[in-house]
């Protein structure tokens, strides 16, 4: 039984697919698909049932990644130890993101990280927040850039918030609304919303501020693409409500509009998990995104206090 194979357990555990196991693990599907049959034949127990479309672990399966990920977070363990010996040089860290940052600039962070300490390898995950927080508890990330809402599970994790900003609504520039500045959130109760998909902070904090003034929103197309809300409002197919960052990023004829009664605003946090001994070098990252706000990474008028 090897290291890796455990690994590639784990990471089809996850995944439940075999392709993007693969991916996540920067290793051909045929040779992830190859070790976890080596696996099998050593334990002489099925591990996974394989269907065309996904992947479900047996019973064996499921116990054995339990103790993997044990396994794995020893290994891990020991070598954090063995490399704060040595400082950080060299290593690999996993971070998280959600796909719209707005006011945090997070490839200007990882610039700076990397002109630091050019020998450690940097991966990005992009999920939805409440995808983040899953896998910062599962240990399959070292941080995570995310926003924080009711749906997400904060067990098991600290954060701080980097920054805060306020969400409008867009609406089409020939929309009857569109002359306004500001407008209360339930004048839009009769529209078709385009909202990014579920397990989004925005869509949840839109979905119950919604459903506090009396309505529940539309939703005739769902996108985690910015830019193609933005072209689909702009096209005078729906409305949508957004970070004011991200609603004005472009020159498409749309009409950005104040949030009034209530004001709907979404956090940018940093996150990790309070059990876990990080390596040098992850801890090294975690030091340096605290002071995003001293890089010029997070924009000045929507910085967030520490929490």
């Amino acid at each position: 039984m090897e290291l890796r194979q455990l690994r590639y357990l784990v990471a089809l555990a996850e995944e439940r697919h075999f392709t993007r196991a693969a991916a996540r693990e920067h290793v051909a599907q045929p040779a992830l698909s190859q070790q976890i049959g080596r696996l099998e034949r050593e334990v002489g127990l099925p591990l996974v049932e394989r269907t065309t479309r996904s992947v479900a672990l047996t019973q064996a399966g499921e116990r054995l990644v339990e103790r993997a990920r044990q396994a794995l977070a020893a290994v891990d363990a020991g070598r954090a130890e063995l490399q704060a010996l040595a400082g950080v040089r060299e290593g690999r860290i996993t971070i998280g993101a959600i796909q719209a940052l707005g006011p945090l600039d997070l490839p200007l962070l990882l610039a700076a990280y990397h002109d630091r300490y050019p020998g450690v390898e940097l991966a990005m995950r992009e999920e939805p927040s409440e995808t983040l927080a899953s896998l910062l508890q599962r240990g399959s990330l070292d941080l995570a850039f995310l926003s924080l809402g009711e749906q997400v599970d904060q067990r098991s994790l600290a954060f701080r918030q980097l920054a805060t900003e306020e969400m409008v609504a867009l609406v089409p520039a020939s929309h009857r609304l569109a002359r306004r500045k500001r407008l209360r959130l339930v004048e839009l109760r009769d529209e078709q919303f385009i909202g990014y998909r579920e397990g989004a902070t925005i869509r949840h904090v839109l979905v119950a501020a919604a459903n506090a003034v009396g309505f529940q929103p539309r939703f005739a197309f769902e996108s985690n693409e910015v830019a193609r809300i933005r072209a689909l409002v702009a096209r005078g197919l729906a409305v949508a409500v957004l970070p004011r960052s991200e609603a004005q990023q472009s020159d498409d004829p749309i009409a950005v509009l104040e949030l009034r009664g209530p004001t709907l605003r979404r956090d940018v946090t940093l996150a990790w998990h309070t059990g876990r001994a990080h390596s040098p070098a992850a801890a090294a990252f975690l030091d340096l995104a605290q002071q995003a706000e001293l890089l010029g990474a997070v924009a000045p008028d929507s910085r967030g206090p520490a929490s």
